[in-house]
């Protein structure tokens, strides 16, 4: 635990420059690791990101995410390679660039893939990660409008919406759903549930009329915790390293260049980087032990 001498370093000029974790990136990774890090009072935590806040209302609108697709707020704008399939062109792969990553930004689609696929991996020797295994986790996240059952959970931090019945359906998604069902395929009212086969509504990442994003449910709440400081339009440009150990990461913010590092008695310790340095940086200058 840190003493009051240690916790008197760990601002100058306004600047945190020693923490005892440091988490690079505040998409859905990092928010929740924010939050339940600091949920320890006698730590300190930074979290940085390279984006801004997410304050627009069209970061909490649902139907905003098509404006956030156009604009390119919040976003890295990512493209592929020409494609040759495609005439040469590229394809736009948006990915978040602001408080809450991409969960800020997407079309809050909730799916969590077939449990076939789980179990896979789980049979390749990957323990821990059979859809059994990873189902009380998934329940713990989410606050399903539908209420608990043995696969959904109604008390976690994200609200989750079931979806429109057939009959609420707007037009074209009810002729969809109908035509499934006339082809003789079952019809399912939540692909969450016990079974993914079938034709129904998608469960949606919104609860009374706001995304659930991870900044909103994960973030939001702990921003007053004393021990948690979040760096917003902070760019990692470099691990610092001391021994082979990572001790600090190094960051540019309003062109000048930063520092946050771990103190000596925690260099054990590794920095947490939620995402690739990589995807912001074209080269990532790292020292030699």
């Amino acid at each position: 635990m840190a003493s009051a001498k240690e916790k008197s370093r760990v601002k100058r000029d306004g600047v945190v420059t020693e923490t005892d974790y440091i988490i690079v990136g505040a998409g859905s990774a990092g928010c929740i690791l924010a939050n339940r890090l600091s949920a320890d009072p006698s730590v300190s935590v930074v979290l940085l990101e390279a984006g801004g806040a997410d304050a627009h209302l069209f970061y909490r609108m649902p139907a905003g995410y098509r404006q956030l697709m156009k604009s390119g707020m919040g976003n890295w704008k990512y493209e592929s390679e020409p494609q040759a399939g495609l005439n040469g062109r590229r394809m736009y792969f948006p990915r978040g660039k602001v408080l809450g990553g991409s969960s800020s930004i997407n079309a809050m689609v909730c799916l969590r893939g077939n449990p076939g696929d789980y179990d896979e991996w789980s049979q390749l020797g990957n323990r821990g990660w059979s859809y059994e295994d990873c189902l009380p986790y998934f329940k713990r996240v989410e606050r399903f409008d539908g209420g608990p059952d043995d696969y959904r959970g109604g008390d976690g931090f994200v609200g989750v919406s079931r979806g429109p019945s057939v009959e609420e359906m707007g037009p074209i998604s009810k002729a969809w759903v109908r035509a499934g069902i006339e082809a003789g395929y079952p019809y399912n009212p939540d692909m969450n549930g016990k079974t993914q086969e079938g034709f129904g509504p998608i469960n949606a990442n919104y609860a009374q009329g706001r995304r659930q994003s991870a900044s909103w449910c994960y973030l939001g709440p702990v921003l007053s915790r004393p021990n948690l400081k979040v760096i917003t339009g902070a760019m990692a440009t470099k691990v610092a390293l001391r021994a082979g150990r990572a001790v600090g990461v190094e960051y540019s913010k309003a062109g000048q260049s930063k520092t946050v590092q771990l103190p000596e008695r925690l260099y054990w310790q590794a920095v947490l980087s939620i995402r690739p340095f990589s995807c912001s940086c074209r080269e990532l200058a790292m020292p030699k032990p």
